[in-house]
């Protein structure tokens, strides 16, 4: 075979392999290789779990839960520290659940954070509640209608965040909040409840809540529930979730939503 011709078979070769491959890349994949259709995601929901460390009664259920769960825990609970620990252990995302004043007149937790309180008394309880549940990486009001609008105190509560890169979930009990202006002036992560999914125990309606909470995610990319240790809720989640992901829903932790 003459120079010439051998020439013009080798141009000829590499021109077709450079347009198979031309072809396999704008067809997304390359030879040999099938690239995966990329996942589209309807919206992403963080699952919050209130008011653990009273018992260990539901840490088995929380176990067979295969999907990233929030988990917020009283302080100086006679279980706090092995809720805790076991929860971190099982890959749970821990926080503390600072209990806050309320307006209403009910039975208040140990070291409930009070709004005639100063700044100094403020950040020793904070100081002794974090030491009471190990692992937290932010911090949710347990009850506080008073204490979330009050600028002072949330500003003393929220210093004592920043300077530990701790971030904050408002439980929002009260629509006067003023948690969210202030997480945004002070430049504080921070996090908001858009559905409580358990106000009462009966499985139709938790379902129907958490539906809810999958709609606002629907429309919003994002959305946080907060139910709590009850075994009730536990079940429903362990039930509706798989499907809830099937639908193309992506469960998430807290500190994944926070802004």
């Amino acid at each position: 075979m003459k120079r010439e011709q051998r020439y013009k078979i080798a141009v000829w070769i590499l021109s077709f392999i450079v347009i198979i491959e031309g072809i396999f890349i704008l067809a997304g994949r390359r030879p040999g290789k099938m690239a995966p259709a990329p996942a589209v995601i309807k919206g992403r929901i963080a699952i919050v779990i209130d008011d653990w460390g009273y018992n260990l009664n539901n840490l088995p259920l929380a176990e067979e839960i295969k999907y990233p769960l929030t988990v917020s825990i009283l302080p100086h609970l006679s279980y706090s520290r092995v809720v805790a620990g076991q929860l971190h252990k099982r890959g749970f995302q821990v926080i503390l659940h600072l209990p806050m004043e309320p307006k209403e007149k009910v039975r208040l937790e140990k070291n409930t954070v009070m709004t005639q309180m100063d700044e100094s008394t403020i950040k020793n309880i904070i100081d002794e509640d974090l030491a009471s549940v190990a692992y937290a990486r932010g911090v949710s009001n347990h009850m506080g209608s008073m204490a979330t609008e009050d600028r002072r105190t949330m500003m003393a509560v929220f210093r004592e965040l920043k300077k530990r890169n701790l971030y904050f979930l408002d439980s929002l009990v009260s629509s006067d909040s003023a948690g969210f202006d202030l997480a945004q002036k002070m430049r504080l992560g921070f996090a908001k409840r858009d559905v409580f999914l358990d106000n009462t125990e009966d499985p139709d309606y938790i379902r129907g809540q958490i539906y809810k909470l999958k709609s606002k995610a629907r429309v919003y990319g994002r959305a946080i529930g907060i139910g709590h240790d009850r075994r009730v809720t536990l079940e429903v989640l362990r039930e509706v979730m798989p499907q809830i992901e099937k639908e193309g829903y992506k469960f998430v932790f807290v500190s994944d939503l926070v802004k």
